[in-house]
C-alpha cells in the first residue's frame, strides 16, 4: 500500500481516515500511468480481498464502477457507518482462494 496520509476515502466517504494510494487500473495490469484513488485502509483491503487486479482492470477501474459492484456494495454500506479509527480485518473470498 503506499504512503499514508490524513483524508477522506473517495469510495466510502470517510472523513478524517488513513488514506493510500489505489491505482484504479492496477500497475500489473498497465495501470502504473493511469488515475489513482485515496481510499481508507479498509477499503483498499477490502477490493484487494475480493477481486483479482486481472478483474479491477477490466471492469473496475472507476470508483463508480466499485461502488456500484454487488460484491462490495454492502461493505460500503457498514464501513460508513463505522468510525475512523476501527480496525477491519478481512479475508480474501471463496472465490479469490479458489484461483491461486
Amino acid at each position: 500500500m503506499g504512503k499514508k496520509t490524513i483524508g477522506t476515502c473517495e469510495l466510502c466517504a470517510r472523513g478524517n481516515v488513513e488514506t493510500t494510494v489505489h491505482h484504479l487500473t492496477p500497475k500489473e495490469v498497465g495501470g502504473t500511468f493511469l488515475p489513482t484513488a485515496q481510499l481508507c485502509i479498509p477499503c483498499h483491503k477490502q477490493i484487494h480481498s475480493l477481486y483479482t487486479n486481472d478483474e479491477l482492470g477490466a471492469r473496475l477501474n472507476t470508483i463508480e464502477d466499485l461502488r456500484n459492484d454487488v460484491k462490495i456494495y454492502a461493505f460500503i454500506k457498514w464501513i460508513r457507518k463505522q468510525p475512523p479509527t476501527k480496525l477491519i480485518k478481512t479475508k480474501k473470498s471463496q472465490e479469490r482462494r479458489k484461483k491461486r
